[in-house]
């Protein structure tokens, strides 16, 4: 197998006392791009007014190039943003519902984004429906199935996630895709988890509209990601902030971008660090870093469902897990056992809820190794045994 290496570990600001299993949350930004994100800080700060209103244009533009040349897509199709829940708000809040009309997701969504659903739907007398996927997963063709069960006549887009957050499966996206389209219907992706995790191809994958974080997989500083809409449906989507770019004085080649990229002082350093994200990723192969991490959360995966007395949610395997996984727990109080893991032993580990489900989900990078995981299993032998925090039946 491959392991890790000292020196790329080296490369991360993370707190070496914490084992850190849960760089699927928020990610973790390595030391050079971090250096690179504080070079463009300090510009800022040199010259405020020639890098927002003069240098800025054009410092956004090659960082969009560089983004979409990572995710096969024209640079002008992408716009950056904070997080993809604000991008998902940008385009629930000017969807065109209509009364009755159908926003069709899963039942595995990110919270936040099933909040922003039920919020604008609910506004426009329209319902966003939760369509129940069967777990465990047996295969592609079954999840297919299980979603468009949920379609019907009323049905305008479907909401889908790329890899998802509480249960982080992979979904057969590009095949979801493909249907909705023939269909008739609007595509929406959430791929939050996507960039920098498995490979994201927008020229292939028929997504109207693609949301994904670079500040995850790809390890840029926290609040850049991006919100890609096919061109033919950009003018649909306004902004969450009407500012400068709106009836702009200067104008540029594309509404789309005056729209969502001039909004007045903001600092946008964060989104520049993209090239040196895929440059830093490609002088270190990073195809087979995020290779052995699959590796390690695969086939560490049973002895986890062994000791917690349950079964898996998805095949183990590359079609559905990727560098994280998650392991049904049976805990009274999930919040006391993430707390106790980290308190107790530095471990960083989410334990998450989806609707009445309980999941501990560990998720692996460049600085994680075996031992990292034999951490968390003993610790988890401790809490069996010397705690009621994880009742074994």
């Amino acid at each position: 197998m491959i392991m890790q290496s000292t020196s790329l570990k080296s490369q991360f600001l993370l707190n070496p006392a914490i084992t850190y299993l849960n760089f699927g949350s928020f990610g973790a930004c390595s030391k050079p791009l971090f250096e690179d994100y504080q070079k463009w800080q300090l510009e800022l700060e040199y010259e405020p007014v020639q890098y927002i209103t003069v240098n800025g244009p054009k410092y956004l533009q090659q960082s969009r190039e560089a983004l979409g040349g990572y995710i096969h897509c024209h640079a002008d199709d992408i716009v950056f943003v904070t997080n993809p829940s604000y991008a998902v708000n940008i385009i629930a809040k000017s969807f065109p519902l209509q009364e009755g009309d159908e926003i069709l997701g899963t039942n595995i969504e990110y919270g936040a984004c099933d909040r922003i659903w039920n919020y604008y739907c609910k506004k426009a007398g329209a319902k966003y429906i939760r369509q129940p996927i069967s777990l465990p997963i047996v295969s592609k063709e079954k999840l297919i199935e299980d979603f468009f069960k949920g379609l019907t006549s009323k049905t305008k887009a479907i909401f889908i996630s790329h890899i998802t957050s509480a249960t982080a499966l992979i979904l057969p996206v590009e095949e979801i895709c493909e249907i909705a389209k023939q269909k008739g219907l609007l595509t929406i992706v959430d791929g939050a988890h996507a960039p920098g995790h498995v490979p994201v191809d927008l020229s292939k994958l028929r997504a109207d509209m693609y949301t994904g974080a670079c500040h995850k997989w790809m390890m840029t500083p926290k609040g850049c990601s991006f919100l890609y809409i096919k061109k033919e449906f950009q003018d649909v989507f306004d902004p969450l902030l009407i500012s400068w770019g709106y009836e702009s004085a200067t104008p540029s080649h594309s509404r789309f971008l005056d729209y969502h990229q001039m909004q007045g002082t903001r600092d946008f350093s964060a989104f520049l660090t993209v090239p040196k994200a895929v440059a830093f990723m490609k002088e270190n192969n990073w195809p087979d870093i995020a290779a052995a991490c699959r590796v390690l959360v695969q086939k560490n995966a049973e002895r986890f469902y062994t000791l917690l007395h349950s079964n898996p949610i998805s095949p183990i395997n590359d079609a559905f897990i990727g560098q994280m996984i998650s392991i049904p727990v049976n805990t009274p109080n999930p919040v006391a056992l993430q707390k106790y893991l980290f308190e107790h032993y530095q471990i960083e580990v989410p334990v998450m809820k989806q609707d009445t489900d309980i999941y501990l989900r560990y998720s692996l990078n460049a600085f994680n190794s075996q031992e990292d995981l034999d951490k968390l299993y003993m610790a988890l032998e401790e809490i069996i045994a010397k705690t009621d925090l994880l009742p074994i039946k």
